[in-house]
């Protein structure tokens, strides 16, 4: 350690200051007792016992020594904002994200529930009666535990957007993640503001939580301000909300709490989180002043958030709460294959590209996806790049369009037709109208089948489409797999969600003084100053049980 100023007295106990770096390490993980680092002839001595006195007014007595630094006990459920966590019912500001498909899955939000985090089931891409029977699943769990449903933004879909909304409003679910939105849509608005009244006090009842994931910043101001009068008129002019919600809906913002995203798997800008949270904190307290809001609005960070040292920048930056995604996806709970785990824990950071996605393709919006032992981006490309320059399948050259028979689609065009058609007649049967009267719109539909269909081979691990995977993957993945190498959660079948948590949040908390101690001027060698994964039964051991 290298060290500079004193700051007062340290007055000993029972345990002396230890100076060798093996010991060092293991006096840093103990988060429940203070960290003092004392002058021992001349060099920096670290331990967690004794008392401090701060200041500089009188000199060290017969043996008392001089205070280098100091650095107080910092339980892991100690970072975040505690105003998040209540308003969550959460003990940890974590964040499972909504990963879609049911990939993040009934069994992955119920364990996160348990430990005192919070996940979002993976809705997006699954039908209402999926939907719904996962929301009955959770239900029946006589132990009741945090969680919430993934809203995606579907500008194809609007019906389907709207069957999901009324669904959760049937069941009570009060609490979803909006994701993909490029503008807010009725059927949001009607969710956030269905059943906002006031109490007895004179307050704001707001039933419906939102919690948005955007990397916009002009998408994040919509979510940190009342809904547009225009979108409240049309809700008000078909009756579904009365005019006490219309007026309350003005004096409340959108969002409860708004994930900055940065560079993420699936949907995102591949925006740099460095400078991407500050915007969206500053931001924030610009809306918040100006609207006059009676509760704040978080803001926290996801994408990238795989390591603790990145979750702990994330807390000093001042996010609300950290949100992971694909690293949880490599985790036994995933709703994916064991395939798919496989090839998570082998990709790197170079190991992510930029793919068309299935929900948005006419579009042009892309979603992050793995690259490494798959062919999809590549194949998702070129469907796009036929769309984008043809008005039928037809013009489309012979030679090409037999291939995308051949290894694409694996049957004819107009086989893939017949079976995209059944499809959407259950999910939006006005796609299929729109395909009879435009045949632009009809080959849009069968590439996107191809794209849909791609995440649903991979999450099935069927083994006849390895080379089709989609799998929704960010550069994050890739770190997570560099720290955890050589230790047991290298191996998938260890990767169990709380596990990884419990990990970055216990790991945040050692960096998170570190960082205190270095405001200092103490500097601990390569070689303890970083964190190593654990099992939940060291954690349990360095927390006194207290998890």
């Amino acid at each position: 350690m290298a060290s500079a100023t004193n700051h007062g007295i340290w007055i000993p106990e029972s345990q002396s200051p230890v100076t060798e770096d093996r010991h060092i390490r293991d006096t840093l993980e103990r988060l429940l007792d203070p960290i003092y680092i004392v002058d021992v002839d001349g060099r920096p001595g670290i331990t967690t016992s004794g008392t401090a006195i701060m200041g500089k007014n009188r000199e060290a007595g017969e043996n008392e020594r001089p205070l280098i630094a100091y650095a107080p006990p910092l339980h892991p459920d100690k970072l975040g904002d505690p105003g998040l966590k209540n308003l969550l019912g959460i003990r940890y500001a974590y964040v499972c994200g909504a990963m879609a498909n049911g990939i993040t899955s009934v069994e992955m939000v119920e364990a996160a529930g348990r430990a005192g985090m919070i996940g979002f089931f993976g809705a997006a891409g699954l039908l209402p009666d999926e939907i719904e029977a996962a929301i009955i699943r959770l239900s029946r769990f006589e132990a009741k535990f945090p969680y919430g449903f993934n809203l995606i933004h579907s500008p194809n879909e609007m019906t389907l957007e709207w069957e999901t909304v009324n669904r959760y409003l049937k069941h009570g679910i009060n609490l979803i993640s909006a994701s993909a939105y490029l503008d807010l849509t009725p059927a949001l608005v009607y969710f956030r503001i269905k059943g906002v009244l006031r109490n007895t006090s004179g307050g704001i009842m707001v039933p419906n939580r939102i919690v948005a994931k955007v990397s916009r910043v002009e998408v994040a101001r919509k979510f940190m301000a009342p809904p547009a009068g225009k979108l409240i008129s049309g809700l008000m002019d078909k009756g579904l909300i009365t005019r006490d919600e219309a007026e309350l809906a003005s004096r409340i913002p959108m969002a409860d709490a708004v994930t900055a995203e940065a560079d993420s798997g699936g949907h995102t800008d591949n925006r740099p989180a460095l400078t991407l949270l500050p915007t969206m904190i500053t931001l924030r307290d610009e809306l918040v002043a100006q609207h006059r809001f009676d509760q704040p609005v978080h803001v926290g960070l996801g994408g990238g958030i795989a390591t603790p040292e990145a979750a702990a920048a994330a807390f000093a930056m001042g996010a609300a709460y950290v949100l992971t995604g694909s690293i949880n996806q490599s985790c036994t709970e995933a709703g994916t294959s064991e395939p798919v785990r496989k090839m998570l824990c082998a990709a790197q950071q170079a190991d992510v590209t930029m793919a068309p996605a299935a929900d948005m393709f006419e579009l042009g919006v892309k979603v992050q996806v793995l690259k490494r032992g798959t062919m999809f981006s590549m194949r998702a490309a070129k469907l796009y790049d036929l769309y984008r320059t043809h008005d039928m399948y037809e013009q489309i050259p012979a030679t090409i369009r037999a291939t995308l028979e051949k290894d694409f689609f694996r049957k004819s065009f107009a086989e893939e037709w017949e079976k995209t058609r059944a499809f959407f007649n259950i999910r939006d049967p006005e796609q299929i109208r729109r395909a009879e009267d435009n045949p632009k719109h009809k080959m849009a539909l069968v590439f996107r089948s191809y794209l849909g269909q791609s995440s649903g081979w991979a999450t099935r691990g069927d083994a006849s489409r390895v080379i089709d995977y989609q799998i929704w993957c960010g550069p994050g993945m890739g770190a997570f797999n560099q720290w955890v190498k050589g230790s047991f959660l290298e191996k998938p079948e260890n990767r169990r969600t709380v596990t990884v948590a419990h990990n970055l949040m216990f790991g945040a908390a050692i960096i998170t003084r570190i960082g205190m101690l270095r405001h200092q001027a103490v500097w601990f060698p390569q070689s303890t100053g970083t964190t190593r994964p654990m099992t939940m039964d060291t954690i349990r051991e360095k927390l006194c049980n207290d998890v």
